[in-house]
């Protein structure tokens, strides 16, 4: 029985060696076939070549087999492929000039059918396993590329809505220092009119002090025993150190005025320049809300997703634009308390300045007219501002016991905030009970130096009524020889007030 000598004709190969054609010689005794295989690895340039490729190569004998076998006539290729014809081995011929040799070949190079099935059933596990990786990788790669799009799409919608919430933010914290500027410019122009206010205040107390001044350098004509420190004297004398204080007392406040409206100027300069940057702000956040992936002008811009650490975060920038309005509102509120202190402090020197002006008239009347009922009335005076004395005596005992009072409230917010400060690691907040301890130390140590103030002025005045008092008790002694001078003169000065509506009454 003739066996056919096994050749495999079919082996992996290299790409480049694609095209050769395959050689079969004719050898001497049994055929020993050789496998010749290698993996190709994709070349960077061309990517869509496969990375595996197979082709034929020849069977290469055995050294010390002769050559026993005849070839066929060749079978040729078609134009362009392989050049050289492929041989077939004749096994007849082969068995019919020496069977030992067909023997040997049909042992030792055929495959027996178990291999042959085993060889198949390998093929067809490996296309399956290559298959079945090849359809996960490509599960995989949809999955991946739908996740990352929808990362993507939600990312960028997270970053809208924080755009948005930022845009929100920005236009509160604008219309805030917004509406903050114009209280303050409202405010500065009423500022600006009580300044003027208080110029021409303090203008139209030149008047009565002149007038005043002139009444003393008359009465300094009188004669003999009649040159004496009277009431009327005394009056003017404390007409025109009233006029004089209310002058002081108005440039001071004058000042102040200079002084808050340099204040007001510098919140406003601040205003004005957190509300440009804020509208700078939201024009770019505004423009960035309204970008998409469509959008023009687009561009890579390389370490720019770096953070800056010199850069404020929103809690810092939310409490600068809140300490910027609380200063504003801090100077408006000082501004508003200064013209209420400038309205209450004209009407106050008017009031001193007339009766004041009053008194000195009642005083030159009185001794013009009444010589004969001067002591009963000087004793009424007497009587009058003993019990203006006793009162502010009384009143400064209720100052003093006021001030006292203020004590242990003022030791119960110092132990609080005393204690507060033993809170341990976070939990020593700077919240609102501290902010609120803090205000209520501040107003009882204000309230204290009110009182302590309005008990320094009460002994003053304490001290001015004993001056009085005394100069009352004087006043039994004047005569009657200096009528002319505080009739005539005097009075013929005094008839009409001589300050303009300025200053109302």
């Amino acid at each position: 029985m003739i066996q056919q000598e096994p050749i495999m004709y079919s082996q992996l190969q290299p790409w480049s060696t694609v095209g050769a054609a395959p050689c079969m010689e004719q050898v001497s005794g049994p055929p020993v076939p050789t496998r010749i295989g290698n993996y190709y690895q994709t070349p960077r340039p061309h990517p869509w070549r496969p990375t595996l490729g197979y082709e034929n190569v020849e069977v290469v004998p055995l050294p010390s087999q002769p050559v026993t076998n005849a070839l066929i006539d060749p079978c040729y290729t078609p134009s362009g492929m392989a050049t050289e014809p492929l041989r077939f081995p004749n096994l007849v011929t082969g068995f019919e000039r020496n069977p030992s040799h067909a023997a040997r070949a049909a042992l030792y190079t055929r495959y027996t059918p178990y291999e042959w099935t085993q060889s198949n059933v390998s093929h067809y596990n490996e296309a399956d396993t290559n298959r079945n990786f090849s359809e996960r990788l490509r599960s995989d790669a949809i999955r991946v590329m739908r996740e990352t799009d929808e990362k993507t799409a939600t990312g960028q919608r997270e970053s809208g809505r924080r755009l948005g919430e930022r845009i929100t933010d920005t236009t509160f914290w604008r219309n805030e220092v917004s509406t903050e500027l114009e209280r303050m410019l409202a405010e500065t122009n009423l500022l600006q009119d009580k300044r003027r206010d208080l110029e021409k205040a303090i203008q139209d107390i030149e008047g009565p002090l002149h007038i005043a001044q002139e009444c003393l350098y008359q009465r300094e004509n009188r004669q003999g025993i009649d040159l004496v420190h009277d009431q009327v004297e005394q009056s003017l004398l404390c007409e025109v150190e009233n006029l004089r204080s209310c002058q002081d007392r108005l440039r001071n406040i004058h000042e102040k005025s200079i002084q808050q409206l340099r204040n007001n100027r510098a919140a406003q300069h601040e205003l004005e320049r957190d509300l440009k940057g804020k509208e700078s702000a939201l024009g770019i956040d505004n423009m960035c809300h309204q970008l998409n992936n469509f959008s023009r002008g687009i561009n890579y811009y390389g370490g720019i997703e770096k953070f800056d650490p010199t850069v404020s975060v929103p809690e810092s920038w939310a409490e600068n634009s809140n300490r910027i309005i609380q200063r504003s509102q801090n100077e408006r509120s000082k501004s508003a308390q200064l013209r209420t202190d400038s309205d209450n402090l004209i009407n106050q020197t008017a009031n001193d300045i007339w009766n004041a002006w009053n008194a000195s008239n009642n005083a030159l009347s009185r001794r013009a007219s009444e010589i004969l009922e001067a002591k009963a009335k000087l004793q009424m005076h007497l009587h009058k501002i003993q019990q203006e004395i006793f009162d502010v005596e009384k009143n400064m005992e209720l100052l003093r016991k006021a001030i006292m009072d203020k004590s242990n409230p003022l030791k119960v917010a110092h132990t609080r905030l005393e204690a507060r400060t033993h809170r341990r690691d976070v939990e020593l907040c700077r919240d609102g009970v501290q902010a609120r301890l803090v205000k209520e130390v501040q107003d009882i140590g204000e309230s204290i130096e009110y009182l302590h103030r309005k008990l320094q002025e009460a002994e003053a005045q304490h001290q001015q009524l004993l001056k009085t008092r005394s100069n009352l008790e004087t006043e039994l002694q004047i005569k009657v020889n200096s009528l002319f001078i505080d009739r005539e003169k005097c009075l013929g000065m005094r008839r009409s007030f001589p300050i303009s509506a300025t200053i109302k009454y």
